[in-house]
């Protein structure tokens, strides 16, 4: 219903606000940096990555949400640890059953969100060479799309983890996202400009790329920043898409009519 916002920060909390008045109704405090935050389905429970950091390893927190905010405890009712490295994503499965995370090991894994047993992980020939950047569900959580510095895309099924599709592109890839009205998917990424001296002229380009999500073959792109595209999100209704760039822009972009009848 949009009334609550979560955010984590690298000053080690999360924090839960009032959409509406901009005040803050808690902050969860933890040992180490907050990565990634996520509201699970009818926003019953949160779920919360934190970085590895001295003594404290990388972490899914599942925190249970009071319904009177005066209430709400900073206790954990599950915590997962495992996975070398930052877990940069983490998302919820299908009815909350699941927990899908991904980082800079490159392995997605799946693990249960009551006992925090893990359930499956993805195959190393099929999946990513270098960190997952990010993830994506689609509307109905049956499929999700990863992206990774491998300069690659991925679609999986979200139940039996197996691998759907697979999109290339020429640049790292920092951010994906699926359109909830067409086959459509769009990533964004770029190289960082200390880095495009010493790699392809064209790996530092910054557009929003487009892909057909079942035959995928790139569609186009869009430009607009003159930094990596570390953000993408559909509008809910797939009639527009922002990009977040590391120029320091939020680019709100809406779709010509001619985008809804593209054939390839």
């Amino acid at each position: 219903d949009s009334e609550l916002l979560i955010t984590g920060s690298a000053d080690q909390t999360a924090k839960l606000w009032n959409v509406r008045t901009g005040g803050q109704l808690y902050s969860f405090n933890f040992g180490s940096p907050v990565r990634w935050v996520d509201f699970s389905l009818g926003d019953s429970e949160l779920l919360i990555t934190t970085d590895p950091f001295f003594q404290f390893p990388s972490s899914i927190h599942v925190k249970k949400m009071s319904k009177d905010p005066s209430e709400q405890s900073g206790e954990s009712v599950l915590t997962i640890k495992g996975p070398q490295g930052r877990i940069n994503r983490a998302v919820w499965g299908p009815l909350n059953k699941t927990i899908i995370s991904a980082g800079e090991d490159a392995v997605i894994r799946i693990w249960d969100s009551e006992t925090g047993k893990l359930l499956k992980e993805s195959d190393k020939e099929s999946g990513h060479k270098k960190t997952i950047t990010s993830l994506s569900k689609s509307a109905d959580s049956s499929h999700f799309l990863t992206g990774s510095l491998d300069k690659s895309a991925k679609l999986w099924d979200t139940r039996s983890l197996t691998l759907i599709k697979t999109y290339v592109t020429e640049r790292p890839v920092n951010a994906v996202a699926l359109s909830p009205l067409l086959d459509h998917v769009v990533l964004g990424g770029g190289q960082d400009a200390s880095a495009v001296t010493t790699t392809d002229h064209r790996a530092g380009k910054f557009e929003a790329k487009f892909f057909d999500k079942i035959l995928q073959e790139e569609m186009g792109g869009v430009k607009g920043h003159f930094g990596p595209i570390n953000a993408l999100a559909f509008n809910p209704d797939g009639k527009s898409f922002s990009s977040g760039g590391e120029d320091g822009y939020v680019r709100l972009h809406h779709f010509d009519p001619d985008y809804f009848s593209i054939k390839i």
